[in-house]
This record gives structure tokens, sequence and C-alpha cells, in this order.
């Protein structure tokens, strides 16, 4: 395994298991604390990340294909940022219109990042272990992001829902500063 791919891995570690401490509690956070939250609202938030995330990534993935490896870091970060900015919006939300702004970005930036993402990794993997790679990145974020669903859930049950998202937020601005190290690599 290369330093792209440890770096790559690192980051998402930070950023998805981050993801994953609010993934459960979303929902309960709409319908509990916003102005306009119901069940259905959460269905649209949802559906606004990943329709947007679909419509954006598809162009992305064409463009960095054309431009290479600098626009991929490029998107990398600049997607990972925008995800990373989505915890700090819900902690200033009191409304649902906030989670659904917050949701678009969150898509964009996800549309940036993931193609750029697998871009970068498809590039890096050791052709002779590209299973165990694979495995091993799906191994790490999996088993990441369910234990952080049951410690998110706590942690918003113990000290509520604006600590959840600092964290979060926190861990992403981590997993896209690691990110600055591909750049240094180029």
């Amino acid at each position: 395994m290369n330093n792209t791919t440890k770096l790559l891995i690192i980051s998402d570690i930070f950023v998805l298991t981050g993801f994953g401490l609010i993934d459960p509690i979303l929902s309960i956070f709409i319908k509990w604390n916003l102005v306009g939250g119901t069940i259905f609202a959460a269905g649209a938030a949802s559906m606004l990340f990943i329709i947007t995330k679909s419509i954006v990534q598809m162009p992305f993935s064409r463009y960095v294909d054309k431009h290479g490896r600098i626009s991929r870091i490029k998107g990398l970060i600049i997607g990972t940022f925008l995800v990373s900015s989505v915890p700090f919006i819900y902690v200033f939300s009191n409304n649902i219109v906030f989670i659904y702004i917050a949701q678009v970005i969150h898509g964009f930036g996800s549309g940036l990042a993931f193609p750029s993402w697998m871009g970068l990794w498809s590039k890096n993997l050791n052709e002779e272990q590209r299973s165990f790679e694979w495995s091993l990145y799906s191994t790490l974020i999996g088993i990441g992001t369910g234990l952080s669903g049951l410690i998110g859930a706590e942690i918003a049950e113990l000290f509520g829902f604006t600590y959840t998202f600092l964290m979060v937020g926190i861990m992403s601005i981590i997993g896209c500063v690691v990110l600055f190290g591909l750049e240094r690599k180029v």
C-alpha cells in the first residue's frame, strides 16, 4: 500500500466515520428540533443529498478524467471541505430550510469528492493486492461507521445534538487537512 492510498484511507476514516456519528440521529434532530421538521422533511433532506451528488458527480468525473491527478486532488480537497462545513450548518439550524441547504452542499461536495477519490484510489492500488486493498478499505470504513453510529447516538443522548455535530465537523476538517499531504506528494 503506497502513501496515497494510506492518506485516502486516513482521510475517509475521519470524514465517513465522523458522519457515521450523525447518520442515525439526523432524522430525529429534524423531527424534534426544527421548525417544519417532519419525518417527510427528513426524507426530503436525504433525497436532496443523493440527487445533488448524483447530478454533480457525472460531469465532474468527466472533467477530472480529462485534467488528471492535480484536478482530482483539488476536487477531493474542495469537495471534502464542503462536506466538512455541513455539520456546522446543522449546529445553527432551527428551520428545515437550513437542513435542505446543508444537504445540497453535502451533495455538491460529495459529487466533487467521490469521483476524485475513486480516481486517485484506483490509480494507486497495488496491482497484486487490489482485492485486499479494497477489502481493507471497506472493512475499516464499515467498522468505523458502524461503531460511530452507536457512539454518536449515545453522545447525542448524553450531551445533545450540538456537541455531536461539532465533533463531526472537527473530525471532517481533520480528514480534509490530511488530504493536503496528497498535494505535497505532487
